[in-house]
């Protein structure tokens, strides 16, 4: 649990508001755009966002799509070119707070980000996690992984809080605890992905720079380097299920569908691990992936636990639900599992 007094409180926003006729329809070109996106992106995410409302599935599209296509940005690019990305991302985000933007997807951003009263430091944290992966950053402690992993997906989670509407601020941190629990799972599943990439996300003091080379071409030493990976992979996984764990206490918070929908999304992406785990946490054995049938078991285990937890959630329905006033940083969820 957080302290009280700890986070800094959300600053009021004075942005250009969109009201013309025109402008709603450039606001609804973006938002088709953004969900042609999330379609085509991720299946997991697409299924997921199906259960939300209309309106906050368009939120949450918009959000994902840019998300996206920055970190494709910088997938994409090769040396200089990449630093150069992030600091034209940098200047994006003046232009989608200043309300200076031209593109549908980014005005769709920027209307969003207004409304919602999104602050800007969640988009800059990202950035700043994108711009870890352009430098190539190589990570020696757990500690130095999860600032990577707050800073790319534990504040999608927080970004999401704005979108959906919480019940209790409380929740919030757990919301950045779920995504950083999705990134540490995309970590472990893509380690033989990544190192063809020449990344490695593995903390350098579980496995060795030399490792994974040697486990993935069977040179010598391999034996004792798969066992090195495995030992960190099993590690990471642990830790993931425990941010798993915080993360799902916060969807009592949420509203039913939404619950539901977060819900199914973090279900589905923890039986990634759990197959990984099935497999003796070999990375090497292929990319794990969750059928469509278990994807669909594990969205109706999200809404069992709904129906469980209906006394507790009727109580909480009595407050209703309001835009996060807080600002949650690393160091506010660090440790507080």
């Amino acid at each position: 649990m957080i302290p009280a007094g700890v986070l800094e409180s959300v600053p009021s926003v004075s942005l250009r508001p969109v009201r013309s006729s025109s402008d709603e329809r450039v606001i609804r070109c973006g938002q088709q755009q953004a969900k042609a996106i999330l379609t085509r992106g991720s299946k997991s995410f697409a299924l997921a966002g199906a259960l939300l409302g209309a309106g906050i599935r368009q939120d949450a599209a918009v959000l994902y799509a840019w998300c996206r296509l920055a970190d494709d940005r910088i997938d994409f690019a090769c040396g200089e070119d990449r630093r150069q990305v992030v600091a034209d991302l940098r200047l994006e985000l003046d232009a989608i707070y200043g309300g200076k933007v031209e593109e549908p997807l980014l005005i769709a951003l920027h209307e969003l980000v207004t409304r919602t009263r999104l602050p800007r430091v969640y988009l800059e944290a990202l950035v700043d996690g994108f711009a870890m992966d352009a430098e190539g950053t190589r990570y020696s402690t757990m500690t130095a992984l999860e600032l990577y992993a707050y800073r790319v997906a534990g504040v999608v989670g927080l970004m999401m809080c704005h979108v959906l509407g919480v019940r209790d601020e409380r929740c919030v941190a757990r919301a950045a605890h779920l995504g950083m629990a999705m990134q540490l799972t995309n970590i472990c599943r893509d380690v033989a992905e990544d190192w063809r990439a020449s990344r490695q996300y593995l903390p350098l003091e579980k496995v060795g720079a030399n490792d994974l080379r040697a486990a993935a071409q069977a040179l010598p030493g391999a034996s004792d380097s798969r066992i090195a990976i495995a030992r960190a992979v099993a590690e990471l996984l642990a830790r993931a299920d425990a941010y798993y764990e915080s993360g799902m206490r916060g969807l009592l918070d949420l509203g039913w569908r939404n619950a539901l929908a977060i819900g199914a999304a973090a279900r589905i992406y923890r039986a990634i691990g759990r197959r990984i785990a099935r497999r003796r946490f070999d990375v090497f054995a292929g990319r794990v992936v969750v059928s469509l049938p278990t994807k669909l078991g594990l969205t109706l285990g999200s809404l069992w636990s709904l129906l469980l937890e209906l006394p507790r959630r009727w109580r909480a329905t009595k407050r209703g639900l309001q835009l996060p006033e807080t600002i949650v940083r690393y160091s506010d969820v660090q440790g507080t599992l």
